[in-house]
């Protein structure tokens, strides 16, 4: 079961490195029939329509047929997003117990106070004030 949650975890975050999500696998039909609309209407093959919708072409393109926005922005890939995330999953299969932590009493200390001496403070000008 750990094997399996591990591969599918895994093929997640390699389809969300390169991009890809859900939304873009359900509007794979979109792209079929897009690109079946452009091989009929402008005699393209599958090379010329990818450069069209996301290469090189894809500029001129969008000028000269913006009857087909509406189409263009249900093709999948078309996100622009810049999202960074990290996700550590440890999972502890020992069943080892927690040993209780030993305390000692330890008396000695490693510290003192040592009052400082300055000569303002022996002249007297830092005094409390005093009753009369």
């Amino acid at each position: 079961m750990s094997k399996l949650f591990s591969i599918s975890f895994s093929i997640i975050i390699l389809m969300q490195s390169f991009g890809l999500n859900f939304g873009d696998l359900s509007q794979i039909d979109k792209f079929i029939e897009h690109a079946q609309f452009h091989s009929e209407q402008y005699g393209d093959n599958v090379f010329v329509f990818i450069s069209k919708h996301y290469g090189k072409l894809k500029k001129e393109h969008n000028k000269e047929h913006q009857e087909e926005k509406e189409d263009h922005e249900q093709l999948p890939f078309q996100h622009h997003s810049s999202i960074s995330s990290v996700i550590a999953f440890f999972v502890n299969s020992s069943n080892e117990e927690f040993k209780k932590a030993e305390v000692s009493e330890l008396r000695a200390h490693n510290f003192f106070y040592q009052e400082t001496i300055s000569s303002i403070h022996l002249k007297g000008l830092f005094q409390p004030p005093r009753q009369s």
